[in-house]
């Protein structure tokens, strides 16, 4: 497995709902690895598929000692919020305080599609949101209040990577090739 290319905002990719996993095979449990280890190099505390140009919903995590993936995710959110720093690896060193649902039942598959389970509150609600925003090409920034969207927009307009031509690589993962 490899660790890829993170794609950065701007790029279309991150802004463009990901197609369901229909298919379990060899090519999808390689896409988990390479997204569990370009997580973990850069670290992030989650990474979409969407983030290294694979548009399928498959995202993984790694919260407080734990690391997992969950694929064609299914959210409950709880009512009870939280607001608090959010970054993202798409938007490098850049943070801003964002309003989640303090803690969420996800429901989705793992990579061999079996049904998988996760409740996860706090830091964990947080990522698993984050990601699952991804999956519906919603970027955190998107979440923010009017006045600090202006303010993270300024922001990421003076960062060195912003505007800059995206450096594409082809996917070792095939989209027609019983993925989708």
């Amino acid at each position: 497995m490899a660790v890829k290319l993170i794609r950065l905002f701007g790029d279309p990719v991150l802004t463009t709902p990901a197609l369901e996993v229909t298919v379990f095979d060899k090519e999808l449990r390689n896409l988990v690895r390479d997204l569990t280890e370009t997580m973990q190099d850069a670290p992030g505390a989650g990474l979409a598929a969407p983030q290294i140009g694979v548009s399928l919903r498959v995202f993984t995590y790694d919260v407080d000692g734990e690391v997992g993936h969950l694929i064609n995710p299914a959210l409950d959110l709880s009512e009870d919020l939280q607001d608090g720093p959010e970054g993202c690896l798409s938007l490098p060193e850049l943070t801003y305080d964002c309003i989640r649902a303090m803690s969420v039942i996800a429901k989705g598959m793992n990579m061999y599609g079996e049904p998988v389970t996760i409740h996860g509150s706090d830091l964990l609600a947080r990522a698993i949101q984050h990601e699952t925003d991804h999956l519906d090409g919603i970027i955190f920034i998107d979440r923010l209040d009017d006045e600090n969207r202006k303010i993270a927009m300024k922001e990421i307009r003076q960062t060195e990577w912003f505007g800059a031509p995206p450096t594409v690589k082809i996917s070792p993962h095939s989209l027609s090739n019983g993925l989708l």
